[in-house]
């Protein structure tokens, strides 16, 4: 049985620390993001921010079962039909494009993660609404992180918001763990059943990270590059994260400004 680590109040702030480097990427990638920009470029944008905080890349070198080869870059940037681990490439960004930003930094060996999603130029209608369930969708899951609650009230809090608004929501790629490792145990669904699983004590900390599909269905398919997770019928896809941690006084996020 996989081992769970609670988090002291000392490393819950050491963690806020990379959380803020995180928030940091975050908004110089998104200031930086436009039309004629590539992802390559927010690529680079992003290891500055990290360089000059002093921070380590989570992302950079990481190699888990799934993914083809070692990760390249220090974000993630998943466009259009891309719902998670889009690799920096050469692409350049177009008006209109949808894209979701996934960041990971250490500071002294503690982890953060996060995504955030956002349009470029003219947004389409469709896709400010499928962000702004997103993000309800992810505060409904934060909202549920609460000592005594169960593991599934977050996943049932996120696909109540997720699923009724006619998205889809897959459940293969979700949150997790994290702390003196980007991903521990344990595993954070995005859709569950309430009151089970896990007890949530003082000290968890997890990364929420539900995913939607605009099309409504859950099918999705691993890109040519070995790293793309792609929504199956080609519809847009968005991706939204925070670093939670579960305290007394309630929930805590770790990866704002």
């Amino acid at each position: 049985m996989a081992v769970i680590e609670l988090k002291s109040v000392g490393e819950i702030a050491a963690m806020r620390e990379a959380g803020r480097v995180v928030a940091a990427v975050h908004a110089a990638v998104r200031e930086q993001a436009a039309v004629g920009v590539s992802l390559a470029r927010l690529d680079e944008v992003a290891r500055t921010v990290i360089e000059e905080a002093r921070a380590g890349a989570s992302f950079l070198g990481y190699h888990p079962a799934f993914g083809a080869t070692p990760y390249p870059g220090v974000i993630c940037t998943s466009v259009n039909g891309v719902m998670l681990h889009g690799l920096p490439s050469p692409y350049r960004l177009r008006d209109g494009d949808l894209i979701s930003v996934d960041c990971g930094a250490y500071v002294d060996g503690w982890h953060a993660d996060g995504t955030v999603s956002f349009t470029i130029g003219e947004p389409r209608e469709e896709d400010l609404k499928l962000i702004k369930v997103a993000e309800e969708t992810l505060a409904a899951g934060i909202k549920a992180a609460v000592p005594g609650g169960r593991m599934g009230d977050i996943g049932h809090a996120m696909s109540t918001i997720g699923r009724g608004a006619g998205y889809g929501m897959q459940n293969d790629f979700g949150g997790h763990g994290i702390g003196r490792a980007m991903h521990e145990s344990p595993f954070v669904p995005n859709e569950a059943r309430g009151g089970r699983g896990l007890l949530l004590r003082p000290g968890l900390v997890i990364a929420i990270e539900p995913s939607l599909i605009a099309g409504g269905g859950d099918g999705y398919y691993m890109a040519d590059d070995g790293w793309s997770v792609c929504s199956a019928d080609g519809s847009r896809s968005v991706h939204v994260e925070h670093t939670v941690a579960v305290t007394a006084d309630g929930p805590v996020v770790l990866t704002l400004p």
